[in-house]
Parts: C-alpha cells; structure tokens; sequence
C-alpha cells in the first residue's frame, strides 16, 4: 500500500464537506478517499485549526543544504584539509559547526580519511626514495686494491 500526503486543496475540500455538515462515509464517497483519511484531517482541523502541513517532530539539522554542499565541494577540492581547516572555513561563512558533525557530513557523502599529505626529505640526509632503492637491490661488492670485483 503507497502512502501518500493529500494535497492542501483536498484536505480543505473535506473540511469544506464537514462544515456543510456531511458524514465522513458521504465524504469519503464523493471524493473517493477511504473514510479513515477523512476522519484523520477533520480531528487535525479541529485540534489545530488548520490543514497545513505542519512541522514533524525529531530536531532540526544545524546545517542547511547549500552550505552542505558548499562544505563538500570544498573537502574535495582540499583532500589534504584538516577537519579544523573546514571548521574555519565554515566559522567564515557563517556556520558554526563541530569538528564531529563536519566529519559526520563527509561521511555521508562519501568522503572518509582527512589526512595530511606526506612530508618532503626534510634535510639532505634523509635518502631521498631513489637511493632506497638502490640500496635495496644493490648488488654486495668485493674491494681488491683499487678493483672492484663483482
């Protein structure tokens, strides 16, 4: 079974009905919508005076959608950004956010492992990855005099 919200017009059209004193079997004939559904939109009309959809429960998200966007365009752009560098980024537009929720946003949209690249040689002797290397498959060497055996 699909379910589905009723369109304002309709649920303002029952209501319509029910004021003009119609039962629900009546109601619910003539615009061809089961009697339950007609009775749940006139006991809402009646208790909050209204057949706008009204908010549901559960807490707002502390973030909107264009800004969700923004920060995950920004994370790919930046793969090497630090979560903090993030948090700045947003504190500037605006967006005061934990570190924990913006790892949570990236999650969601696929985006795992913010972590720094890695460091350059810092100094010339830190072997630079040719010369480990060629250390690894060197070939071990005879010295006689001034000769080198292999």
């Amino acid at each position: 079974m699909v379910r589905r919200e009723f369109p304002k017009h309709q649920r303002d059209l029952i209501v319509e009905k029910h004021q003009s004193v119609e039962g629900y079997t009546i109601i619910s004939k003539a615009l061809d919508i089961p009697w339950n559904t007609v009775k749940t939109v006139i006991i809402k009309w009646r208790k909050y005076g209204t057949t706008k959809t009204l908010p549901r429960s559960g807490r707002p998200s502390k973030i909107n959608e264009k800004t969700r966007r923004k920060l995950v365009r920004e994370a790919s752009k930046r793969p090497t950004a630090t979560l903090k560098e993030l948090q700045e980024f947003l504190a500037s537009t605006g967006c005061v956010l934990h570190v924990t929720t913006i790892s949570r946003i990236l999650h969601m949209n696929g985006l795992w492992g913010r972590v720094a690249r890695q460091k350059p040689f810092l100094t010339k002797k830190h072997p630079s990855p040719a010369e480990v290397c060629n250390n690894k498959h060197q070939v071990p060497q005879k010295h006689v005099g001034k000769f080198v055996m292999v």
